[in-house]
């Protein structure tokens, strides 16, 4: 099925009515064919993980808190050795030249502007140079996925090791990818001229999934025996100088086991809702994830953040920083650069104003105390004390 023709193209200003975040969510409709839009909104499966990811914030309510001083208030924090002015990352995501004829480099771009660490993923549209050029005077990490070939995976953290990325970050939870029922619905067809542009001189190791032998599973005998296992992490912290974190855990089990195996970090996140449709909202496995590796362990989150209330919950419970994922592609194909630098903007705004509102003035004062279960009787999280005059008469 042909696509359709592109619609507006990217402004080169902030269009009018913009008055948070999510409303570029709102207006990408009118940036994004159908399809594609469809590809890049959409799941796995039926998208019931994707949506748990956003209603999962419903879950809980934050408490206001009066007279506090914060006036000497920030955002700022030190993560993986670096200092940062806020805790939004911009998360990997793939082919933005879907978006945007300027992709990945545009983010880049408004990444640097703002003070965001960039994750540029493996199957970025532009190279992972052309995107550090971009990004010159940022902080940037390089998203890793392993490669059927040790020697592939081996050259693409040399690459980015070369490039001055500052870590890597595996994704783990993608070794099956199923399609996503909303792009196949929508005839979404990847355009010929948006490929990998990491893996051009790679191609013929990265498609070179071994088919099942007759008579065997597609899956367990076909696909997985490309996938990774714990002795390839452990192979890939042995083969380069950056720091090794793990993106798409959900199992507390899992996290500790990172911790003990040496990994810089882990990334509590469920793809976005695009790996296993069923999964916990990444939301729900946080806390779980926060208790398993200790309070010292760098945690970060991925899955679902809308608004600065969303990373406000994040931090509350759990997580040290938090990565947005579809919000900087729906910026990027409204205005480009400067829409995803504009969204980071308000993203940030609405965090500092959660933040003046729930009495913390600084990332370490946020912690569980700050929310409320929505669903709960508040008299369940304090009782109410006595009247000081006693019962009356």
């Amino acid at each position: 099925m042909s696509q359709p023709d592109a619609r507006h193209a990217p402004l080169a200003q902030i269009p009018p009515g913009i008055a948070c975040a999510r409303d570029y969510e709102l207006l990408c409709e009118h940036f994004i064919p159908a399809p594609t839009l469809a590809y890049l909104a959409g799941g796995a499966g039926h998208d019931r993980t994707r949506d748990a990811n956003l209603a999962a914030f419903d879950d809980w309510t934050i408490w206001p808190r009066l007279l506090r001083d914060v006036t000497h208030g920030h955002t700022r924090l030190a993560l993986a050795g670096a200092e940062l002015s806020h805790p939004f990352l911009l998360a990997p995501v793939a082919f933005q030249k879907l978006v945007h004829p300027g992709a990945e480099t545009e983010t880049a771009r408004a990444a640097a502007a703002l003070g965001a660490c960039l994750v540029a993923s493996t199957l970025s549209s532009a190279p992972l140079e052309d995107i550090a050029t971009a990004n010159a005077d940022g902080r940037r990490w390089f998203q890793l996925y392993f490669q059927p070939e040790r020697a592939a995976t081996q050259a693409l953290a040399r690459r980015a090791e070369a490039a001055g990325y500052e870590a890597l970050v595996v994704t783990l939870d993608a070794a099956i990818r199923l399609p996503s029922l909303s792009a196949l619905r929508a005839g979404f067809v990847m355009p010929a001229d948006c490929a990998a542009g990491n893996l051009q001189t790679l191609a013929a190791s990265a498609e070179a999934f071994p088919a099942a032998p007759p008579g065997q599973s597609r899956i367990f005998q076909g696909a997985m025996r490309a996938a990774p296992g714990w002795a390839d992490l452990d192979w890939l912290r042995s083969e380069t100088r950056l720091p090794v974190w793990v993106k798409g855990v959900l199992h507390p089990d899992d996290a500790a086991d990172c911790r003990a195996r040496g990994i810089a970090g882990v990334i509590v996140s469920n793809h976005g809702g695009r790996a296993l449709d069923g999964a916990p909202a990444s939301l729900a496995a946080l806390p779980g994830v926060r208790a398993a590796v200790g309070a010292d362990y760098p945690l970060l989150f991925d899955g679902g953040i809308r608004s600065g209330g969303d990373a406000f919950k994040a931090l509350a419970l759990g997580a040290n920083a938090v990565l947005v994922g579809r919000l900087q592609v729906w910026a990027l194909s409204v205005a480009g650069a400067l829409g995803v630098a504009h969204v980071l903007k308000l993203l940030r705004e609405e965090l500092e104003a959660c933040m003046a509102q729930a009495g913390c003035a600084t990332l370490a004062d946020i912690g569980p105390h700050c929310l409320a279960a929505a669903h709960e009787p508040l008299a369940a999280v304090r009782a109410i004390p006595p009247h000081p005059c006693g019962p009356a008469d």
